[in-house]
């Protein structure tokens, strides 16, 4: 495969495009550039011309950016999306999507040449059937570090603490606030093994080592930490971890 990118840039303000579209055409890896300023005209694009990354907006009128990449991905060779905006509230949509990027406006040079580097690793490396299917059932999530966004692979996080409207991830190096509720989180992760075990916490069930009683009510640990388990989530917990024992031990 062609280590040059052909890449279309979408974004409804002037500006913003015109700053996106010179990044990009400065960038030796990007061969072609095509862009459009709405969902309509870049359909329009896609129609008639192949496409190797689509660097896009979220925020648009008409077809939004995160409807767009719902369209992309139905494409019989979907094209690697970057979402280039200003919000972060769409990055848990944009994890659902398997999306490549997301890059935070204002644009850094530095940064969307990171962006390419990870377009061109994901159209070069996974076409394998076997590592998409491995990067479905381990999906990332865009996190900041250090003023970097960075995906982060669902498999990394070990439990989700509750803060406000935000998530707290914890993963054995550290953790990342991401702008989403645990409700959703706890939706949405359900089929990936994370369980509710309070109003502020989902664990992932396999690595729970221990539940015991403790002073205040029962409590899990995982990596060392304890964490509380409220008087409603007990007992569907208890059986749990008896019905995946028992599926262990049946292997």
């Amino acid at each position: 495969m062609t280590p040059f990118l052909r890449v279309l840039a979408v974004d409804d303000e002037p500006p913003a495009l015109d700053e996106l579209a010179y990044l990009l055409r400065a960038d030796p890896r990007v061969a072609r550039l095509h862009t459009a300023s709405d969902a309509t005209e870049a359909l329009r694009v896609l129609r008639d011309t192949d496409v190797d990354a689509v660097f896009l907006d979220i925020r648009m009128p008409g077809l939004d950016g995160m409807e767009l990449a719902r369209v992309l991905r139905r494409f019989a060779r979907p094209p690697a999306i970057v979402f280039v905006t200003a919000y972060d509230d769409a990055a848990v949509d944009a994890f659902d999507l398997g999306v490549t990027d997301y890059v935070r406006k204002p644009v850094r040079a530095e940064r969307l040449a990171e962006s390419v580097r990870r377009v061109l690793t994901a159209r070069v490396v996974p076409s394998h059937p076997a590592a998409m299917a491995r990067n479905e059932e381990d999906p990332a999530i865009p996190v900041e570090l250090a003023g970097t966004t960075r995906m982060l692979p669902r498999s990394a996080v070990r439990w989700v603490e509750a803060q406000g409207d935000y998530a707290r991830l914890h993963t054995a190096e550290g953790s990342h606030l991401v702008r989403v509720p645990l409700a959703t989180l706890g939706e949405r992760w359900a089929d990936a093994g994370f369980v509710r075990i309070h109003r502020s916490f989902l664990v992932q069930l396999r690595l729970i080592t221990e539940l015991r009683l403790a002073n205040s009510g029962y409590v899990v640990v995982i990596d060392g930490t304890e964490l509380p388990v409220s008087r409603r989530h007990t007992r569907e917990l208890k059986d749990k971890l008896v019905r995946a024992a028992k599926h262990d031990w049946s292997k």
